[in-house]
């Protein structure tokens, strides 16, 4: 299994769960990369406390993999820069750093984020949703559903702090189904690990400072995941 998270604590926030319940998971995180020294220290790093852009990232990096660490997922780091950072991406470029890693073409599963909000979170689902549409169509029975080959299974989280804004969970579902996706629900038997994942959710010394209490809470609601199919597929 592998999970794709956009920033360096998207996937313990939104999955820590499902990662402490797995069998060492992979956990690839997209916007990673270290900004040159000359980048322009944001507002969101300064309020953390660090003094230049690259120190942020190196420590997030340590955070995110001592997180990964206690709930026995392994850390990997694309090299693409966080928004903040003033780099932009398309979604293809996006899409084809994601397809070259080893990992994804060994894995069976692979779980995105629903992209509720943050402009990194949504270029990481639509990234996503271009390399699933593949597996989708074999599933369904559209072009290529005869290569004898098993069709990876891609399920979407909910991207956590984001899934509590009003609407963006029921926009984004009318939005596959305009698309021509039908989302379905899919439930894992993983409250058992919560208070280990929050315990691992501790090691985001650098940002849990500058979130609100009902932002912390939702990161320990119950996770939830979609699965997506085309359209007129036969449900039975």
């Amino acid at each position: 299994m592998t999970i794709l998270s956009p920033h360096l604590d998207d996937a313990v926030f939104s999955c820590g769960c499902l990662i402490a319940a797995g069998r060492n998971p992979n956990v690839l995180t997209v916007f990673a990369g270290l900004p040159s020294p000359h980048v322009e220290l944001p507002e969101w790093d300064r309020a953390a406390g660090f003094g230049s852009a690259r120190e942020a990232v190196l420590s997030r990096r340590h955070e995110d993999a001592r997180a990964l660490a206690q709930l026995g997922g392994h850390p990997l780091w694309l090299d693409l820069l966080d928004s903040q950072y003033r780099h932009r991406y398309t979604i293809e470029a996006v899409a084809e750093r994601i397809r070259a890693c080893q990992v994804l073409e060994e894995s069976r599963t692979v779980i995105a984020p629903m992209g509720l909000f943050h402009s990194d979170h949504i270029l990481t689902h639509a990234a996503s949703l271009s390399l699933c549409r593949p597996a989708l169509a074999m599933a369904g029975g559209h072009d290529g559903d005869d290569t004898g080959v098993e069709p990876r299974q891609w399920l979407f989280y909910e991207d956590a702090i984001y899934r509590r804004l009003p609407g963006l969970v029921q926009s984004q579902l009318a939005t596959w189904r305009h698309a021509g996706l039908i989302a379905t629900p899919v439930y894992f038997a993983t409250a058992p690990f919560l208070p280990r994942k929050m315990e691992a959710v501790k090691a985001y010394v650098s940002q849990l400072p500058l979130f609100s209490a009902s932002q912390i809470a939702d990161i320990g609601t119950p996770e939830r995941y979609w699965s997506l199919a085309f359209a007129g597929r036969s449900q039975t």
